[in-house]
Parts: structure tokens; sequence; C-alpha cells
């Protein structure tokens, strides 16, 4: 070929790039980082030999937990490979055992397996505290029921919690808001309260700690403000939000000042927390402004004399293993100020950072401990573990339940059982397997591209679905 001829060269183009392609076919060349799944190049795929069902990594080993028409009817878990093993672990003391009711794998209701067992260690199990706290309240026996709900992004700006809330209030009574932070990344998009805040706020966290002897707040945050710092809250046009009640500023060890709608108060305490009550404008809502040194502040709670209160807890991008940064003391002396009938830990996205991942100890090892702290922290306080939600990733050019979905429940209720905690299958609960990307592809979705996240609808669609299962185990135990 003359060096004047180039009619070869867009050929040489094609067939290199062909090479090139058919080249990367042949090796794995997706990659994962945290939420986001590149698609495979696979320019083989249609020649390729479909793998046969049962086989790892595809739908039907995936489906080990489906039934025949798709939904989670399980087989035996003990024979089948990679379905989820319901033996409960085997906590020490013979009084502490639960006594199975319902398989977790398929049932959508709350799993109390420790309705009989008599209290270890001082230790209330299952759920039943909580639920008594429900039917004195209901009695007019008490004035308050008040639950903490910790979680990820799948809960922020009080998705979930904002429905769930509602609910309760509804049957229940009461209204307000529960406890807000003094700035959140998600102001904007939260709806049940309005909250602006100024720039120049310290805002220290799980991600980047305080030194000295300075503690996190239960959300996770400890702010310090600088001279002139301010934050405002508004009510919202909603039932159960449009006035403000009671409200209680929360505060570590020191003190300050601080001016709520220009009527000064001052802020003193020694202890891990403490609490002062400042008087809103109902109409107007809340500003709060500071001038000068102050203790660490931890946010504002806003509720009723008497109800439902659910205070949401959620931090972006955590496993849960970051409660473990909560200081004993604290914790402590809130549940004397602020005290909790029921705490809920929901997490699972940020777990599942490498779809194909099923080994979970790595995990597993670090949230005993958290929950041993917490189990310690909080003795009479029930508790309720909530399940990963389902999770899709791309795989031979479709979306699946990814293989860590099931693994990831399958420890999360073994800590559950360990912990003698309630047990909810938020994954089950969605539809099972294959049910995000349902979620995802419906005419009207439910949940984000992303195949993780459910927008506000689903979010309702799960609060909802929550409380159905909270007050079914209510009025089941009723019946006893």
């Amino acid at each position: 070929m003359s060096e004047n001829n180039k009619f070869a060269y867009p050929f040489l183009i094609v067939a290199g790039t062909l090479g090139c392609l058919i080249g990367l076919s042949c090796v794995q060349n997706s990659f994962s980082l945290k939420d986001f799944t590149s698609r495979r190049v696979d320019l083989l795929a249609d020649l390729r030999v479909k793998p046969q069902p049962g086989q790892p990594g595809t739908d039907a080993a995936n489906a080990s937990l489906a039934g025949p028409d798709g939904s989670d009817a399980p087989g035996d878990p003990s024979s089948t490979p990679g379905t989820i093993d319901s033996t409960p672990t085997s906590p020490a003391d013979s009084t502490a055992m639960p006594h199975p009711t319902q398989d977790f794998e398929t049932y959508t209701g709350i799993v109390d397996d420790w309705k009989t067992a008599t209290a270890v260690n001082n230790v209330s199990p299952g759920i039943s505290h909580f639920m008594d706290a429900l039917r004195e309240l209901k009695a007019g026996k008490r004035k308050k029921v008040r639950i903490a709900y910790f979680g990820d992004s799948m809960i922020e700006g009080d998705l979930i919690t904002e429905d769930l809330r509602d609910s309760l209030q509804v049957y229940f009574g009461g209204e307000g808001v529960g406890f807000v932070p003094v700035t959140s990344v998600v102001a904007s998009f939260r709806t049940t309260i309005n909250h602006t805040f100024s720039k120049d706020w310290t805002d220290y966290h799980y991600k980047n700690l305080p030194g000295g002897n300075l503690p996190l707040g239960i959300s996770g945050h400890t702010f310090l403000p600088s001279s002139g710092s301010w934050v405002k809250y508004s009510p919202v046009k909603k039932p159960r939000l449009n006035r403000f009640e009671e409200v209680n500023l929360f505060f570590g060890p020191g003190s300050g000042a601080v001016t709520a709608n220009d009527r000064a108060y001052t802020l003193h305490g020694g202890d891990a927390v403490n609490t002062v009550a400042l008087q809103p404008d109902s109409s107007n809502g809340l500003m709060l402004k500071f001038n000068g040194a102050n203790p660490p502040l931890y946010g504002v709670s806003f509720e009723s004399p008497e109800g439902v209160f659910v205070d949401n807890f959620s931090f972006r991008g955590i496993s849960g293993i970051e409660l473990g940064r909560l200081s004993r003391d604290m914790l402590q002396h809130l549940q004397q100020e602020h005290p909790y009938d029921l705490i809920v830990l929901q997490y699972g996205a940020n777990i599942l950072w490498k779809p194909e991942l099923t080994d979970y100890s790595w995990y597993e090892r670090p949230m005993t401990k958290v929950l041993d702290s917490l189990r310690s922290d909080f003795a009479q306080t029930s508790f309720l573990l909530i399940s990963t939600a389902d999770k899709s990733y791309r795989h031979d050019d479709k979306y699946v339940t990814a293989p860590g979905v099931p693994a990831l429940l399958k420890v999360q209720h073994e800590m559950a059982e360990a912990h003698q905690a309630a047990f909810w299958n938020l994954y089950r609960s969605m539809g099972g397997n294959g049910s995000m990307t349902q979620w995802v592809e419906a005419e009207h979705p439910l949940a984000n591209k992303d195949y993780t996240h459910f927008n506000r609808q689903g979010a309702a669609r799960v609060g909802a679905l929550l409380y159905k299962a909270l007050l079914n185990e209510y009025h089941e135990d009723e019946k006893q």
C-alpha cells in the first residue's frame, strides 16, 4: 500500500476498534463506586451461553428466597444453598431464648420472638415495652410516647418518618415534628418544618469529630455558634405541624445565652445533655440568636403536651457503625431528659456498596458492639431493627436484586435475635426479589433511577407499611 493510498484507513480504524471492544468484552470491565455501578461493555453478550437457573449471581439464585410466583415464599432453608438460615442465635441464658412464631424471610409484620421471654439483666425484650406505652397513652395513663428513628440517606429530609409520625399521631394523638438539628444539609428538602440558619455555624459530626471533651449529640452532630449565628424554625401548613407548642433547646455542658424571639434565656448546665424550655411564637415560629461563647448545641424539639413523637436522626453515607461514637454519658443523660420508648435502626444502602459481596462479617462484628452498647444504655427501651430495602444493580443488561441483599438481611436478622430486638423485613414488605426494579420502572415510580433510594411517594409507601405492621402488632397484643 503506497503512502498516498489512504482508502484502507477507515477499515483499519474500524477493525482496531472492534478488536479492542472484543478484548474488553473478555474481561470484567464494570466497576462500582458507592451507589453507582457502571454498565459492563460486552460485545459478545448475545453469543454467550446463558447461566443455568440456580447458578450464583443469577436472578434464580436470588430467587432462592422466592416462591414460584415470584413472591418470597421460602424453600427449606436448611437444604437450599444460598437461602436464609432462620435458626436464631443462642443467648447464654435460656430465659432469654427467642420463641420463633413467624418466618422472618416471608413475614411482613413485626417479627417479635420475645413475647414470652423473661427480661434478663434488666433488658426489656422485644417490642412489648413500646406496645404497653402506646396502650397507656391511649388509656390516658401517660402523656407521651417517643421514638428515636436512626437511619442513613433513606430517611433524610424526614422521609418515611414523616408519614409514620403523622399516622401514629392521627391514631394516638400528638402534634409536632420532634427533634430538628441546628443546621442540616437537607433543610430545604424537608417539608415538615421551615428551617433556615446562618452560614457561620461550626458543625462537628461523625466524619469531623470534635476534639477534647466535646461530645456529639444524638443526631451525630454538635454545633458551635459564632458571634451573630442564628437559626429560624417556622411551622408549615400541614395538619399537626402548623403551630409550635412545647419547644426545648438541647445543649451540652457549659454556660452561655440565647435570644429566642427577642426574649433572653441563660444556658447553663454541667451534664452531657441539658435542656431549656423556650417560648415560641406559635404563628411566626422561633428565631434563635447567639452572641459569643456558648455550650455545644444539639438541636431543638417540637412537641405537644401529649401524644406520640418520632425523632428523625438521619445521617447521609453511614452504615450504623458510627453510632458507636455517641458517648454513654450523653445517651444516658438524654434518656433522663427526653426518654425514648422505641429505638428504630434502619441501615443497608451504604453497606451494600459492592452489590455482589455476600460476606458481611466485616459489618456484623463492629455493629454487634454498637448494639451491645445501645442495648445497655437503653435497657428499658424497645428496639426494632429494619432490614435493608431491596437494591438492584445492572447485571447481564438488566437490573436485578443485588446478591448482597439477602445475605445482609440474614445478618441483620441474626443481630436482632442476638439483641432481643424486634425485626421488620422491609425487603419482603416491598415485594422481595426484583421489587426495587419494579418500584423504579412503574408507571408511577416509587424509587429513583439509582435503584437504591425511594422517592417521596415511595418513602410514604414505606412509612404506611411500617405503620400498618406496628398497628397490627398493637392490636394482636390487645387480643392476648
